[in-house]
């Protein structure tokens, strides 16, 4: 299980942005704090292994402010994590547990076209690239291309989607492109929903199906996922999808979505590609309307 995500301090993006600016290597305040308090028993898997269940990461659309949510272990969440604020200029946020041999919360975002990662253990900020404005969408989806370090997916106006491999320095390789015709959807990643040990790509179609892309763990152009596995109908009901992994520490990989009504739900994995989700679960009441990123 995860260990408590580090609460004392997040600095704003315009501190990191003008830290880097300047071209000072790590000289942005420490992104999380002292993360190793009141670990207790969730810290348990810490120990040289990389993350399998991560906090639900919400931004206050109105705010601008960034929470974390923390997985009880039987499904729910913990009590928010306020995070900080100045996270309302950010275009994309995602989280890679990269630092720490894999057993950091990390945090790539975009702002004004350029790309950014901080990374929790060392609380280094660094400047990925230029250019990410290209993408509409980008996705934190763990190892997806067979390396060792989590990856991230980007669509292009065009609706081509491209792979970049993480780097144990949170850098990444040279794009791959994983296929044409992703227009239109909804993509959701970090987990292995079919079972068979490789990640997997969410897309939630217009028409609200639901759709399992089960990854290859090749970076292979056009050959990145594989197999197709239909995973329902009314997902439309959702304002947002996302993966904290295996929240309920079942081993299996669970999505929580948020629905336009402000409650959030969990539906736990079942690595079986026939029914790759059980009856839904509620987890939060109301309140859930507010955040327009849940990552």
């Amino acid at each position: 299980m995860n260990r408590p995500v580090r609460r004392a301090v997040i600095c704003a993006i315009g501190l990191v942005l003008a830290a880097v600016a300047v071209g000072v290597s790590g000289a942005a305040p420490p992104l999380w704090g002292d993360r190793t308090a009141n670990a207790g028993s969730m810290g348990a898997q810490q120990v040289g292994s990389p993350l399998k269940t991560f906090p639900l990461f919400a931004r206050n659309a109105s705010t601008g402010e960034l929470r974390a949510y923390e997985a009880n272990g039987t499904g729910g969440l913990k009590s928010a994590y306020e995070l900080g604020g100045g996270f309302g200029d950010a275009t994309a946020l995602v989280q890679a547990n990269v630092s720490g041999g894999g057993r950091a919360n990390d945090l790539y975002h975009r702002a004004a076209g350029t790309l950014y990662y901080t990374a929790e253990h060392g609380n280094d900020t660094k400047v990925i690239g230029g250019g990410w404005d290209i993408y509409n969408t980008i996705v934190s989806v763990g190892n997806m291309g067979g390396t060792a370090d989590p990856d991230l997916v980007g669509r292009d106006a065009s609706g081509n989607l491209w792979l970049y491999q993480g780097k144990p320095d949170g850098t990444l390789a040279a794009r791959i492109r994983v296929g044409t015709g992703w227009n239109g959807m909804t993509l959701v990643g970090r987990g292995d929903y079919t079972g068979d040990g490789k990640a997997d790509l969410l897309a939630r179609f217009g028409d609200g199906t639901l759709n399992i892309y089960a990854g290859t763990g090749a970076a292979t152009v056009d050959a990145v996922v594989g197999t197709r596995y239909d995973a329902g109908a009314g997902w439309q009901a959702y304002k947002a999808l996302a993966s904290a992994g295996d929240t309920d520490g079942d081993g299996k990989t669970d999505l929580i979505a948020a629905d336009t009504a402000g409650a959030l739900w969990l539906f736990k994995g079942t690595g079986n590609t026939a029914a790759p989700f059980a009856p839904r679960v509620q987890i939060g009441a109301s309140g859930w309307a507010a955040f327009d990123v849940l990552f």
